[in-house]
């Protein structure tokens, strides 16, 4: 028996070693769109894993683009989480687009570093769907905590956060800017764990109406 084929039968056998050309399968949820998926390890939202949102302002699409994914969650009896989001949840229009009120939790902290610590514990506890975290945190040590208690949980952990974030380095597993154009909306992938970076834009008649008439 050849050398090579020695250790290629060991590398096969034994659980404790690696082979760098393997890759851990990734868990993920579909996006609901196909051409975002198509650039994404899992191809969808990364579970057990953070994901930074940057749109460049408020009320561009930043909630219609995670709808798909959070109506698929409610429908599987799963809770979705607000922890501080920038505007008041709508619950007519919340159940119109498809998200039922008793799914919903929403969570008004007072103060940035309740928020996070709010959204740390939910993802610990493992019970819900989706955390959706609205703060301005730049510092390294706490979006590492939110990082190691998104791959403790088996939700999808969303942190929208600034655009000027874009500039300094993050944990988060993916990272996308939204940039409004008259073609829809573009998508930035910053850092894609497992992947590369790309841009694509969603065409508006892709995207589902928003959840209230406040933050779309």
């Amino acid at each position: 028996m050849s050398r090579a084929t020695a250790l290629d039968q060991l590398l096969r056998s034994s659980p404790q070693l690696w082979n760098s050309r393997q890759v851990a399968e990734v868990r993920a949820r579909d996006t609901g769109f196909s051409s975002l998926n198509s650039l994404l390890p899992g191809q969808g939202w990364p579970l057990g894993a953070l994901i930074e949102l940057l749109p460049k302002r408020e009320g561009i699409g930043e909630m219609r683009l995670v709808l798909p994914a959070l109506k698929k969650l409610c429908q599987e009896a799963r809770d979705i989480v607000f922890v501080r989001p920038p505007h008041l949840p709508y619950p007519p229009a919340l159940a119109k687009a498809g998200l039922p009120l008793n799914r919903i939790v929403w969570i008004d902290a007072t103060s940035d570093e309740d928020a996070r610590w709010v959204a740390e514990q939910t993802l610990r506890q493992g019970l819900v769907g989706a955390v959706l975290l609205w703060s301005d945190c730049t510092k390294d040590i706490s979006l590492r905590r939110l990082q190691l208690a998104a791959r403790e949980s088996d939700a999808l952990s969303f942190l929208y956060r600034s655009p000027q974030a874009a500039t300094a380095a993050s944990p988060a597993a993916l990272r996308m800017t939204l940039s409004p154009l008259p073609a829809g909306l573009q998508i930035e992938l910053l850092k894609v764990q497992g992947g590369r970076p790309a841009r694509i834009t969603l065409p508006p008649n892709l995207l589902p109406k928003p959840p209230s008439s406040e933050a779309a």
